[in-house]
């Protein structure tokens, strides 16, 4: 490692070559969702729900008390001067990240007793919930570290060091632990010791990777008070509300649902809700991958020259109405086959899949203005999106929870609420930086996407009426064809010329464009 030196341009080529290994990275949500119905097979939908819960309860303590390290190193790692100042970065990150975590984690197992008569679980697994919370607590504290340490390898534009992390330890040995441990006769218990060992496994080799990108006599020895470790501090509080208020869309209404409904209905129907949330997610991964990527490409970007934020903010959006258009409406006419996978009980999941399928494509498409108005608006700018997107849910929330089944009227309150988090900083931006993405190409990709889409999803829509074991593979080829349909002749030349070798392999261009 060196100091800083000139950087090259941050271009449409740039956001390409990021996003191609984010999204295999980001792969392992895949195979965690494909790893759900097994759990469900093993443990029953009310088990299912209950390590749900839990793992909800995690996710939104790990986002409050990690103070937005992980969202900081983000803004500050890109823009630091040295290799000191990012280990500065780093340092302050683990200190006040996985600090609060672990003190918390601490307590909340010392009142694990006092803390597990207010969760619904079935009958049968309500011995199990104290020794679970004791247990599975363990979690908050690694998870922090691993976001904190491989949100570190982003800011570092190192975007496809996640790979073997995020597929094969953290998601496909979770599995196989699972099943080892089911095998051996811990029941549900062995479902959150799985994911500790995981998540264990997972924290040692995000050390590995650190230590190849970050100097660590830097880290250790470095000045504690420096410009960058303060400023590290400050934007991870700054952005700390919107990171929280995000986090509590996802994993929020799984506990709501789970104290609405006694007993285990409520395990039930926080188990179903996750179903959905898990399915959309492979239209959310679109979102997630841009954002992996835009964030350090828009700081370093932001760091040279304004117009080329501006380049790549228009090129993503393009890109991503391509890919989530067609795949939303392709799960959503599918979406009956789909649920099978986890068994008759799961179809009382359809109404809030459907919906949280389109409210992801719209996220996906509005979403990108938030890790960009991150990096080059002021901090106070952070809160807007957060405050109205709460205020909104909870109005829809009570206009509609009490006329429609409770799981349907909590996922459309969630659904209204991703909605406006996504679209209020795409206006901030639009109002205050003069940045919007809706350059002259977007409505000739819109339209034409939108097309594609309409067709995939009524093709799927007929498809799913065939047997399961036929109609879930052609749904996928669906979707497979739809996107590359969309990104062959919704995308303009220069676009997909930018995805170089992977255009080519796609035959998106002929051979002899580029």
């Amino acid at each position: 490692m060196s100091e800083d030196v000139a950087q090259p341009a941050v271009t449409s080529r740039s956001v390409a070559r990021g996003l191609g290994t984010t999204v295999l990275a980001r792969l392992g949500a895949v195979v965690e969702i494909v790893a759900q119905p097994l759990y469900v097979l093993m443990f029953g939908l009310a088990g299912y729900g209950l390590y749900a819960v839990l793992w909800a309860a995690i996710n939104l303590l790990e986002n409050i008390f990690d103070l937005g390290m992980t969202s900081a190193m983000q803004r500050t790692v890109p823009q630091s001067a040295s290799d000191a100042d990012a280990a500065a970065a780093l340092r302050t990150a683990m200190l006040f990240g996985v600090g609060p975590c672990l003190a918390v984690a601490v307590l909340i197992s010392v009142f694990a007793a006092e803390l597990g008569p207010l969760l619904n679980v079935a009958a049968k697994d309500r011995d199990l919930v104290t020794p679970a919370i004791r247990i599975f607590v363990w979690a908050l504290p690694l998870w922090a570290f691993v976001e904190i340490a491989t949100s570190a390898l982003r800011a570092r534009m190192v975007f496809g060091a996640e790979i073997r992390l995020r597929i094969v330890w953290e998601q496909i040995m979770r599995l196989v632990f699972a099943g080892l441990f089911f095998a051996g006769g811990l029941g549900l218990k062995g479902l959150f010791i799985a994911h500790l060992c995981s998540l264990a496994i997972t924290a040692a080799l995000s050390i590995r990777l650190l230590a190849r990108h970050y100097s660590f006599a830097d880290l250790w020895g470095g000045r504690r008070a420096s410009a960058t470790a303060r400023n590290t501090f400050w934007a991870g509080l700054s952005i700390l509300p919107s990171n929280i208020i995000a986090r509590l869309f996802g994993d929020a209404p799984a506990l709501i649902l789970n104290l609405l409904l006694p007993g285990a209905a409520g395990a039930a129907a926080a188990g179903l809700f996750t179903i959905a949330r898990k399915l959309s997610s492979v239209v959310q991964l679109v979102r997630i991958a841009f954002t992996y990527v835009m964030a350090p490409l828009a700081a370093s970007a932001e760091r040279q020259d304004r117009r080329q934020v501006a380049d790549i903010y228009a090129y993503a959006t393009r890109l991503i109405s391509a890919i989530a258009l067609p795949l939303a409406a392709v799960l959503a006419a599918g979406s009956t086959s789909l649920l099978s996978l986890f068994g008759d009980q799961a179809q009382g999941a359809q109404a809030a899949l459907i919906i949280l399928l389109f409210a992801r494509a719209a996220e996906a498409l509005l979403g990108i203005s938030a890790p960009v108005l991150q990096v080059v608006a002021a901090f106070r700018h952070q809160l807007t999106a957060s405050i109205f997107a709460v205020a909104v849910a909870l109005g829809t929330g009570w206009l509609v929870v009490g006329h429609l089944d409770p799981l349907t009227g909590v996922t459309l309150a969630t659904a209204t609420g991703l909605v406006v988090m996504a679209a209020v900083p795409m206006l901030q931006l639009a109002v205050t930086e003069k940045l919007h993405p809706f350059d002259h190409q977007f409505p000739g990709v819109a339209l034409r996407g939108v097309a594609i889409a309409i067709a995939a999803g009524t093709t799927a829509l007929f498809v799913s009426r065939l047997p399961d074991p036929a109609a879930l593979p052609l749904i996928i080829l669906i979707a497979a064809a739809s996107i590359w349909l969309a990104l062959r002749f919704a995308l303009p030349f220069a676009d997909r010329i930018s995805l170089g070798k992977t255009g080519r392999a796609l035959r998106l261009f002929d051979r002899e464009a580029q």
